[in-house]
């Protein structure tokens, strides 16, 4: 009688352990969806992903080191497979700054610009920047537009465009 009443509070006290890590991982669900809904910085909902997959094993009565291991899986693979196509689409009205912002726009030359001889500046938003050409060979006289292909440090690397400014 008293292995069978102590066989009986095992088993009860493990039920209560096993639903417990049920409503840890409920509960830890709820507050990194908490912290993302106040960031909204894409970085706590892929662990809040793993956590509700957690919470589920929990609930069929998954082991504990079962629903850590799927939720770290869960997690990363979340983190990796999908965090590129969300922040393409939910940042993409995200307003550039500095650098970026100036990729793809026109300047115009103000002194030649020759890699060869290490010369050239053109001006850009008001501003004179040192620039070269992108591609070695092309020189580009004062007074040609061109557009930015890229920034290197404080020069700008352009390229001669056909548009009118």
């Amino acid at each position: 009688m008293k292995d069978m009443l102590g066989s009986f509070a095992y088993d009860w006290l493990r039920k209560g352990i096993d639903k417990m890590a049920a409503i840890y991982w409920l509960i830890g669900f709820v507050v990194l969806l908490g912290i993302e809904a106040a960031t909204m910085a894409l970085t706590t909902i892929w662990f809040a992903g793993g956590a509700l997959a957690a919470f589920i094993l929990a609930l069929l009565g998954a082991g504990v080191e079962v629903q850590l291991a799927v939720f770290v899986i869960v997690s990363f693979a979340l983190l990796f497979f999908t965090r590129p196509f969300a922040l393409k689409y939910v940042n993409r009205n995200t307003v550039k700054t500095n650098s970026e912002s100036l990729i793809g726009k026109h300047a115009k030359v103000t002194a030649e610009v020759n890699n060869m001889e290490g010369t050239g500046a053109a001006v850009l938003n008001g501003q004179e920047w040192t620039a070269r050409a992108e591609d070695d060979g092309n020189i580009y006289s004062v007074g040609t537009l061109v557009e930015v292909k890229d920034i290197r440090g404080v020069k700008l690397i352009v390229s001669e465009t056909q548009e009118e400014m």
